[in-house]
């Protein structure tokens, strides 16, 4: 065989490999995608961004494509706890949690997270509130659920981004002890530190 016709064989060989895997890419990444997983995703992004409405814009169209989507209507519900809705948050914390309660399957690992960052992210929302029965509840809640779905960022995380937000347990532990002690010598809430205290996503 001539040796410059068989280069130009492999050399387009190569080439319409690399399309097919290209298209192929494309295909699993944007068409396969679960319904409602692209909304979610930008919905996340607005979240981070604090555009709120958009956010929500973004969460409601998820919710259109996927009824109950997990990760939509955790969305909705950080978006309205982190712009001071909390009424509607604990509303749809609370629908999230009942919702996956009856729909789980035991072995189901994504949906027990996405379960105990619920249970988390109603303390959090219960903490905030004042409430710290009812977020020592849904704390102790989180942790039965899925203890590492909610134990907080990565050594790698604390090292690099030097990230020391309280955990889950912490503040269970933390809350518990002081609603052992009398009322008047209670210190259930540090504003400095609270405001760090950590969202958990699915």
């Amino acid at each position: 065989m001539n040796p410059a016709i068989l280069k130009r064989f492999i050399k387009y060989l190569a080439i319409a490999t690399f399309v097919m895997f290209s298209i192929w890419t494309i295909t699993q990444v944007w068409v396969d995608r679960p319904p409602g997983d692209y909304y979610v995703e930008e919905g996340g992004l607005r979240l981070q961004d604090k555009l709120y409405d958009q956010a929500l814009v973004a969460f409601n169209n998820a919710l259109k494509e996927q009824p109950d989507h997990r990760g939509a209507l955790m969305g909705r519900a950080i978006t309205f706890m982190q712009s001071d809705r909390p009424a509607e948050a604990e509303a749809e914390f609370s629908y999230l949690i009942g919702y996956l309660e009856k729909n789980l399957i035991d072995d189901d690992r994504t949906g027990k997270g996405a379960l105990a960052a619920a249970y988390a992210n109603r303390g959090i929302l219960h903490d905030r509130m004042g409430r710290p029965e009812k977020a020592l509840a849904d704390y102790k809640r989180a942790l039965r659920v899925d203890f590492t779905a909610v134990e907080g960022p990565g050594v790698v995380d604390r090292i690099l981004y030097e990230v020391q937000p309280s955990t889950i347990e912490k503040r269970a532990h933390y809350l518990r002890d002081q609603l052992k002690l009398p009322v008047d010598q209670r210190v259930l809430s540090n504003p400095e530190l609270d405001d760090k205290q950590r969202m958990h996503k699915p």
